[in-house]
């Protein structure tokens, strides 16, 4: 009874979609076409491909910077699985969660990490990424402990495993720091850059409030942005 309400607001909502479907349905002749498989899709009539900025342009950057990079192997903790995904198509991919994927791929293994305590040796990691992650940790979220200082102790982790002269693409909400519980932190420029400090920053790229994508992105611009996506690629020397 619910699935039939559920329709009949659909094409009460839905009166121009309604009358395209009758146009279709006298025409067709190849595939079953029932009232009761209505699903319209009513926001979708736009003159332009909406995406999400944060997640279309810091993956593709992500993408980039392993390729330039050209690792034997790439260890990421936690980032999208459509950027796992897609780069283990040429670069084999180690993808560590609290929450572990299923997920099976060639060239792609998905496993448990707390990033609070990652289970790699000191120096033991080229090529590493973490993105759009570390602002969720200690806000339980995802199910983890309630800890303020989680994101650093993620920080500590990810500086601690990487190997000398070896790649850490980051990627954080970026503009006034504050934290949106339990959604998310936003940083300042200028606090990433001391939480890192330790590291040399080989390149910032900036996604901003308007959802444009800036490389090489000067930090005055990243203070003016509300939330913004920074991605930084980290060099330790």
């Amino acid at each position: 009874m619910k699935k039939i309400i559920k329709k009949i607001i659909r094409i009460i909502l839905s009166p121009f979609i309604f009358f395209d479907y009758l146009k279709f349905k006298k025409n067709n002749n190849r595939f079953s076409i029932k009232i009761s498989d209505f699903y319209p899709c009513i926001k979708d009539r736009t003159i332009k491909t909406n995406f999400d900025a944060h997640y279309v342009y810091h993956t593709a950057w992500a993408a980039r910077k392993v390729k330039e990079i050209n690792p034997e192997k790439h260890i990421d903790i936690s980032s999208s699985l459509y950027f796992c995904g897609m780069v283990s198509a040429f670069v084999p991919i180690d993808f560590y969660d609290y929450r572990p994927a299923k997920i099976k791929l060639s060239n792609l293994k998905s496993d448990y990490a707390d990033l609070t305590k990652l289970p790699f040796s000191d120096k033991s990691i080229s090529s590493l990424s973490c993105m759009h992650t570390v602002e969720h940790i200690g806000l339980g979220r995802y199910g983890d402990k309630i800890d303020p200082n989680g994101d650093l102790k993620a920080i500590s982790e990810l500086k601690r495993v990487l190997s000398k002269d070896g790649s850490l693409l980051f990627v954080v909400p970026i503009g006034k720091p504050k934290i949106e519980f339990n959604a998310h932190r936003i940083y300042s420029y200028e606090q990433i850059s001391e939480y890192f400090k330790d590291l040399t920053l080989k390149e910032f790229s900036l996604i901003t409030d308007s959802g444009d994508f800036i490389e090489d992105a000067d930090e005055n611009l990243a203070k003016k942005q509300k939330y913004g996506c920074g991605c930084f690629w980290f060099i330790k020397k």
